[in-house]
């Protein structure tokens, strides 16, 4: 570890801590309808769409409505995006002549960026023609990540009101949040790409000659544009292969911290937005905090480990952390910032391959996609994730004291803990079982491709990505395979519906709920004794789901490497 590479993590966090106020304060008046400096270009194109649409901004909806509307749009976007890239082959824009996608890895994809996964079991410039790239996988890009804003409005609404039943309109969330966040901040990123050397064009590939005289072809298109988006909304597909480890990608030190800001910004933004709309700022800095404090410990370790690098590698005369896998560009502090960003925030884009990262190393990212979305997670997907752990926090600390817990003046009783349980349970359902699975019968198995504690780790890794809706891939294993795809598939729909489903049915079950005055018994949640309370019930909770299988794959791997063993 250097000192220097202590200084570019702390520029990071100084920066992230810098947006959290003024992009909330702009958010804010955003989805309170207020006015924006915005508003005189996007306001008519705004109307004109709740028209088109058939919807009223006034006209807000319950729980079940908005749950409905959210439903049956996402429905939509699987179905366009899955029949784009079964019949892409006949579509135009598609000068390299990408052949149509078979139904399994169709499904896959669709069901990956529905659900702001982009999980991707292909690579994407021999695989997806530019229609696709552009009118299916960076739409998806903007609209899940719509999606999981509205989500958090929705939750934020129903601690904020009081005594109704309405949590907003979906559509109406929807449109702002494309139009007045993501759409305005990705115009300007994407120009700043292109001038850092970001492709943006719709030329064919271009074939060259190497200086060993081999042809090659040099993939391009529209990068630029894509990239933003999958940073902004946290969606992590890659237009190339190798993500952002891609010069193409991410050419230069400003277009890596540019990605990593962007990552981050939204998500941290929304606890910010949660206290303005709360009518009390110290709520949403207590959640932010518990983020950072969770991500701090998390960039420590993995930074350390891969520092420290492979004993057995210095026994050798080598000395240096591990730089397998890695970009020169970045070196070891950027890739291991970059690494734990991208799955605290359930981004999944990669500078670094996390398969050749050392097994603590590795195991970092591996928690941060097993605690659920909560540390800043995906856009909007983070907030209301944490959330849910915040309502079992302060259940047992009612439990603690002998009295009805509340929050923010909402009492919580049997429906909320229910729902939040009911949320937080489906992620390791589908992470724990489907591997289970997959290591024991022979058709998951034939994909493994490294032995023992790596191996399972692998599989573990791939199906944690899946639920968390994260999207970045351990690699080491075949993926690309009819049980791998739809199962994966699964575990990605169940990680995202099964958890927004009862989240907004707890915010519909608080938003009727009446506000009680505090008292002399009540917890207060802006302090340090809640930010302990609710760290300690997200690590036992995690501890007591995820350590066993923990211990079977990177732990058992780093004993093994102690003892000279490795795989």
């Amino acid at each position: 570890m250097t000192l220097l590479g202590w200084l570019q993590i702390l520029v990071f966090c100084g920066i992230i801590i810098l947006l959290v106020k003024p992009l909330g304060a702009y958010m804010t008046r955003v989805f309170n309808g207020d006015s924006t400096w915005l508003q005189p270009v996007l306001r008519p194109l705004e109307r004109g769409l709740y028209r088109v649409a058939g919807t009223r901004e006034d006209e807000e909806q319950n729980w079940v409505t908005y749950a409905v509307a959210l439903l049956l749009f996402n429905l939509a976007g699987f179905i366009i995006l899955y029949f784009l890239q079964r019949f892409q082959a006949m579509l135009p824009l598609n000068p390299a002549g990408m052949a149509e996608v078979g139904p399994e890895l169709a499904f896959n994809t669709a069901a990956s960026f529905v659900t702001n996964t982009n999980w991707q079991n292909y690579a994407g410039e021999a695989t997806m023609s530019y229609l696709t790239q552009m009118l299916g996988l960076a739409v998806q890009n903007f609209v899940s990540a719509a999606t999981g804003i509205a989500v958090a409005m929705a939750v934020i609404r129903g601690f904020a009101r009081k005594s109704v039943n309405t949590l907003g309109n979906f559509w109406v969330d929807l449109v702002r949040s494309t139009f007045y966040v993501l759409l305005p901040i990705c115009v300007v990123g994407t120009l700043v790409l292109v001038w850092q050397g970001v492709p943006q064009n719709l030329d064919a590939y271009t074939s060259a000659v190497t200086l060993e005289g081999a042809q090659q072809s040099i993939a391009q298109g529209p990068v630029a544009s894509q990239m933003m988006i999958k940073y902004l909304g946290t969606n992590g597909g890659g237009f190339f292969n190798v993500n952002a480890a891609h010069p193409f990608e991410n050419p230069t030190a400003l277009t890596n911290l540019i990605s990593m800001v962007s990552i981050f910004a939204i998500g941290a933004a929304l606890t910010n937005v949660f206290g303005r709309m709360v009518g009390n700022q110290k709520q949403g800095w207590a959640i932010f905090i518990t983020m950072g404090i969770l991500f701090v410990v998390g960039v420590v370790v993995c930074y350390w480990a891969e520092a420290a690098g492979n004993p057995l590698v210095h026994a050798l005369g080598i000395d240096g952390g591990n730089m397998e896998g890695k970009e020169v560009r970045f070196g070891i502090p950027l890739s291991a910032l970059f690494a734990v960003i991208t799955t605290a925030a359930s981004c999944g884009a990669v500078n670094a391959m996390h398969d050749s990262f050392m097994a603590l190393g590795g195991m970092i990212p591996l928690i941060n996609m097993m605690l659920g979305e909560i540390i800043i997670g995906g856009v909007g997907a983070g907030f209301y994730g944490i959330v849910l752990f915040v309502v079992v926090a302060i259940f047992v600390a009612g439990l603690m004291v002998g009295r009805t817990p509340e929050y923010l003046g909402k009492k919580i009783e049997a429906k909320e803990v229910k729902m939040a349980m009911l949320a937080i349970l489906c992620l390791p359902l589908a992470m724990l079982g489907f591997t289970a699975i997959s290591v024991v019968l022979p058709f998951g198995v034939s994909s493994i491709w490294n032995p023992g504690p790596r191996g399972f780790t692998e599989v573990l890794y791939a199906y944690t990505s899946a639920a968390a809706n994260n999207g970045s891939a351990f690699a080491g294993i075949s993926a690309n395979t009819p049980w791998y795809n739809i199962t994966l598939g699964i575990g990605m729909l169940m990680g995202r519906f099964l958890v927004i489903i009862p989240a907004l049915a707890l915010a519909g079950s608080l938003v009727a709920k009446k506000t009680v005055p505090a008292s002399a018994g009540t917890l207060p949640t802006h302090g340090a004794l809640f930010i302990g309370l609710l760290l300690g019930v997200i690590l036992v909770v995690g501890g007591l789901t995820f350590i066993p299988a923990l211990a079977l794959g990177p732990i058992a791997e780093h004993l093994a490497m102690l003892a000279g063993q490795t795989f």
